[in-house]
Parts: C-alpha cells; sequence; structure tokens
C-alpha cells in the first residue's frame, strides 16, 4: 500500500501547477479604497476565484488555461480523495507547502490555527479594542505571506 500513495503523491506532484493563488485583501485607508496582495490594518479577505464567462458569438462556456488547470487539479484531488482523504483545498495547501523547511510548515500550520481565532477577536473587539485585535490579525497574515505557507 505504500508505494502506491508514493506513486499517487509523486503523480500529483507532477500534474500539480507551481502557480498559487494568492490572497487578495480590500483596504480602507482615510475613506479610500484599494486592493492588494499585501495585508494593511483592517484589511478584509476578498474571494478570487476564477469565473467562466460564455463567448458571447458561439454561447460556449470559454475557460482560461488556468481555470482549466484549476479545475483539472480539483478532479484529480476528488478522485484520489478516498486515498489520501484530504480535500482539494488541503491537496492545494500541501502542493504549496511542499518545498518548505519542516519549521515552516510547522510555523505555518500554527498560523492556520491561530487566524480563526483571530478574525473571531477583531469581529468581536469592543472599539477600544480592536486596533490591538486588527494589529495582530495584520502580523499573522503578514507571517503567512513571508513564509508563502
Amino acid at each position: 500500500m505504500r508505494p502506491t500513495l508514493l506513486a499517487i503523491a509523486a503523480l500529483w506532484g507532477l500534474v500539480a501547477c507551481h502557480v498559487q493563488a494568492q490572497q487578495v485583501y480590500r483596504c480602507d485607508i482615510h475613506g479610500k479604497t484599494s486592493y492588494s496582495h499585501e495585508p494593511c490594518l483592517g484589511a478584509q479577505v476578498i474571494d478570487t476565484t476564477p469565473t467562466q464567462g460564455l463567448n458571447r458569438s458561439t454561447g460556449k462556456v470559454q475557460r482560461h488555461p488556468d481555470v482549466q488547470r484549476e479545475i483539472t487539479h480539483r478532479q484529480i484531488a476528488e478522485a484520489i480523495r478516498p486515498i489520501t482523504g484530504k480535500s482539494p483545498e488541503a491537496l492545494a495547501v500541501d502542493r504549496r507547502r511542499m518545498r518548505l523547511s519542516a519549521t515552516d510548515k510547522l510555523h505555518c500550520e500554527w498560523l492556520d490555527l491561530r487566524l480563526p481565532s483571530l478574525e473571531a477577536q477583531v469581529a468581536q473587539a469592543r472599539a477600544d479594542q480592536k486596533g490591538q485585535a486588527e494589529l495582530a490579525l495584520y502580523q499573522a497574515r503578514l507571517q503567512l505571506r513571508d513564509l508563502r505557507c
């Protein structure tokens, strides 16, 4: 059973795209809204999932190669899900973190566990504590970005 898992992991590594999706943040600073890959204080995470458009002349679905690649990755992930026990999203995270050092992987996992509680703290913070909570969330997001989690 072990060689089969190893072969599937190798196949997945070959098929995997090295282009990684980046987080996009909406920042409202002094009444001006901007969007960036760089987190800011009080940033909101924006869903940037690619969409599929229709060709106006033929009415057929028109897919950008990046969208088609993501669809292929999702199909492969769903096909091997009974073996790996991981969702397509979890496998995408694994692919992205494959080249990180063991220490950085542990740090990423720790940040994964910490982010939801930090986001909840920002949402529940009183006005006098909101700045401190947003700063902690901002710093955690910067660490995620810098580590390439």
